[in-house]
């Protein structure tokens, strides 16, 4: 018995050996997961809105300049057609540059981009041996144009045809065709040229007109400026393109000196150049505006605010050849003397002083081209 205890003993640690070998298996099979955290989103990325279209007409810059090889013609003689309405300001005509030849830009009555700016014209000047062009602009006071007098109140030193008054705009009525019916803020104010009277349409060089800045306008030129507003540009566009408004097809006479309004070429009230008539049915026949050539020196006569005011004098139109365009070195005494047969001929027929007032007048027009 005893012996059999003592074998029996031994068994005893390996069973249970054996069962923690089986414990520590069946652990062994056991896996434990820890789940692992989803990755964070990515970060949002900030993007930033198309730009916004670009505006439909911008604005060019005050004093762009086009140069030209040969001096523009002279000013073309035009009645100024009634203002339209209350608040429009009067734009002169100009030559312009392009397509290689010089071409008219009608004078026309326009609004101004805001209350209290003044219209500067631009002007031609002689610099290093070529003509440029300096643009026109809108300010609060009327700068440097060159000297040049292209009259209806711009007689070659600031601007005598109106004030603002407050937020209206008051007319002098001695320098602008003006209806007091449709417009009833005016006044009369005599206006005195101190500047030679002739049609000269440039700045310096040979032939030009000898003018510097004053003070005041050197200031004015200095002061914030607003560029041509888009109908302007039309205007000046509507010009290019007619062929009619070319120097070399007019002679210098445009058949559309003037409109009532910018880019109004065919519109009841367009002014042609005095002595245009010849030329104008022709030019009539290209640009369907049968208003632009009829009495080109008559129409507006009858309200008695037509004054002719861009030959520097402000004399009604039957008046202006006899006193104002005199020209030098013995041009007036041709000018008298083909005056003289104009008035042995009015006993004749009715017809005949119609015709002797274009030779007259083209006198008239030589002499401011001297």
């Amino acid at each position: 018995m005893i012996k059999s205890r003592r074998n029996l003993s031994p068994t005893l640690p390996l069973a249970g050996v054996a069962l923690a070998l089986s414990a520590a298996a069946l652990l062994g099979g056991c896996v434990v997961r820890v789940a692992t955290p989803p990755p964070p989103p990515p970060p949002r990325v900030y993007v930033a809105p198309p730009p916004p279209p670009p505006p439909a007409y911008v604005e060019p810059a005050v004093d762009v300049e086009v140069h030209a090889t040969e001096a523009p013609p002279p000013l073309p003689d035009y009645e100024q057609p009634p203002c339209p309405e209350d608040g429009y300001l009067w734009t002169p005509g100009y030559w312009a540059w392009g397509g290689g030849g010089y071409y008219w830009v009608p004078g026309t009555w326009v609004q101004p981009p805001r209350v209290g700016v003044l219209w500067t014209p631009g002007y031609w000047g002689f610099v290093g041996g070529v003509y440029a062009f300096h643009a026109g602009y809108w300010g609060p006071h009327v700068g440097f144009y060159g000297g040049v007098n292209y009259g209806f109140g711009y007689v070659g030193v600031g601007f005598a045809g109106g004030r603002w008054a407050g937020n209206s705009f008051a007319y002098n009525r001695t320098v602008n065709n003006v209806n007091v019916t449709n417009v009833h803020n005016t006044y009369n104010e005599t206006v005195i040229n101190n500047v030679t009277v002739n049609k000269v349409s440039y700045n310096g060089g040979s032939g030009g007109i000898a003018a510097a800045p004053t003070t005041q306008e050197r200031t004015a030129m200095q002061e914030p400026h607003v560029a041509p507003t888009p109908l302007q540009r039309q205007h000046v566009q509507e010009a290019a393109r007619n062929p009619a408004l070319a120097a070399k097809t007019n002679g210098g006479r445009p058949a559309i000196a003037a409109t009532p309004k910018p880019a109004a070429f065919n519109a009841p009230g367009v002014v042609g150049a005095h002595g245009a008539a010849p030329m104008g049915a022709a030019q009539l026949a290209r640009t369907n505006g049968p208003a632009a050539g009829a009495a080109p020196g008559a129409p507006r006569a009858n309200n008695g605010n037509a004054p002719h005011v861009n030959n520097g004098n402000g004399l009604p139109p039957g008046a202006q050849p006899s006193v104002t365009h005199v020209p030098p070195n013995g041009a007036a005494n041709a000018q008298a003397a083909a005056t003289k047969p104009a008035t042995a001929k009015q006993p004749a027929p009715k017809t005949q002083p119609q015709h002797a007032k274009p030779p007259k007048e083209e006198k008239h027009q030589e002499g401011g081209n001297r």
